[in-house]
């Protein structure tokens, strides 16, 4: 019984109605402007037709605006309860959804005329039959139909009827709603060829969120590392060289400035889901980073070939990082001094190498972390690039060293 009663009740149903009112005060104007397109003196069958493509005109032409579709959507989720996506802004096919907007609109002025009328109808009804009863009784005709309407308890059928009509509209709104509901994801939800669309903006934009956040996480990690060995410096020269130990401090000072601005700049980007604004280093910003490393007390020797500012920027980009992730576990694991770097753009390809002493005694563990962070991420980018990445200890005369090279070819970056 509850089931019955509840869509006569219900919020859905009531605000169904408002819907199919709104598509009802739709269809008057194209509905108008389409009975004065065709002239009365025109045959009744030449009348139909010219009414029909007016119409159907005057509907696609309401339908063809994006405005029109996101309206509509909007519409649909408000007062049917659906959960429609909104529309891309540019669609894989604008004319197949500038048709789809008009049938939906056709449908919504079509069924909401139908149940506003019957519901009108039935309301009206129902209120004549009791305020004829509750009048003293009295006839009633309708359509061709008659009935009497008996004052006192021998009309209480009449109330009745005044129910039941109630009834009867509560149910069609409910039933025109249903159908409503059903009908707008066929006219109003995304095409596969959106969905496709959609799913590869996002892949795209988690793509760059991720890149925000692995470039986010080279640099704090290289500043800390810097910052900490220059910090331990500058306490050990605090007493024997003061103003060594002022620019041991300056410089922590200036880089943590810089990762703080590196750190509000991607945290902001990625809580407004906007692109980043903030230039990407490349090998042109060599410098800065290895005047970084030797000023956190690193011997550093840095050989570089051939023309650097014309290295392709994907390349370019990627090679910087590898520098500094490599220069990164040189100061964290290595022993700080001897430490070379040698960048060079000759024949067709980028040649990245750091190399760096390390202890007998002391096993070197390069700096990984979990998938896409660190050398384990870089590498993999190289490697998209159609480069290859080789990372280990060598054992050659002298000192044991740990080597890092890259080789990127140039004419097949993007």
């Amino acid at each position: 019984m509850g089931k019955l009663i509840r869509p006569l009740f219900g919020a859905a149903t009531y605000r169904g109605w408002i819907y199919a009112l709104l598509g009802a005060a739709m269809s008057l104007p194209p509905l108008t402007l389409a009975l004065f397109a065709t002239p009365r003196q025109w045959p009744l069958p030449l009348r139909l037709v010219g009414f029909t493509l007016a119409l159907a005109v005057l509907v696609v032409a309401l339908g063809s605006p994006q405005a029109a579709r996101r309206g509509c959507v909007r519409l649909a989720n408000r007062l049917l309860g659906t959960d429609l996506p909104a529309p891309p802004e540019a669609p894989a096919s604008r004319w197949a959804d500038r048709f789809r907007t008009a049938g939906c609109l056709a449908v919504h002025m079509a069924l909401g005329g139908a149940v506003v009328t019957v519901t009108g109808l039935a309301v009206f009804t129902a209120v004549v039959f009791l305020a004829v009863w509750l009048g003293g009784g009295g006839p009633l005709a309708a359509f061709g139909a008659a009935v009497q309407v008996e004052p006192g308890p021998r009309g209480l059928w009449a109330p009745a009827a005044f129910a039941g009509c109630l009834a009867l509209a509560g149910y069609i709104t409910a039933g025109g709603t249903v159908v409503l509901r059903l009908l707008a994801p066929v006219f109003l939800g995304l095409r596969p060829a959106d969905r496709l669309a959609a799913a590869e903006r996002q892949m795209h934009a988690l793509a760059q969120r991720n890149r925000l956040a692995q470039e986010l996480h080279d640099s704090i990690g290289h500043t800390l590392t810097a910052s900490t060995i220059q910090a331990a410096v500058a306490g050990e020269l605090m007493d024997s060289d003061p103003e060594a130990a002022r620019r041991a401090l300056n410089s922590i000072e200036e880089t943590s400035r810089a990762a703080m601005d590196d750190l509000d700049q991607v945290l902001g980007a990625l809580r407004e889901h906007r692109p980043t604004t903030a230039p990407q280093r490349t090998l042109a910003d060599l410098g800065p980073l290895t005047e970084r490393v030797s000023q956190a007390g690193a011997g550093l020797s840095v050989e570089t070939h051939g023309d650097l500012t014309q290295v392709p920027a994907t390349v370019s980009r990627e090679a910087y990082r590898l520098v500094q992730e490599g220069l990164t576990n040189a100061l964290r694991h290595g022993r700080k001094t001897g430490i070379g770097l040698r960048v060079a753009a000759l024949d067709g390809r980028l040649e990245v190498e750091v190399t760096n002493p390390v202890d007998d005694t002391v096993r070197f563990r390069p700096h990984r972390q979990q998938h896409g962070h660190g050398l384990t991420g870089i590498a993999e980018r190289v490697r998209l690039l159609g480069g290859e990445v080789s990372a280990g200890r060598m054992d050659g005369e002298g000192h044991p060293h740990w080597r890092l090279a890259a080789r990127i070819p140039l004419r097949s970056a993007p």
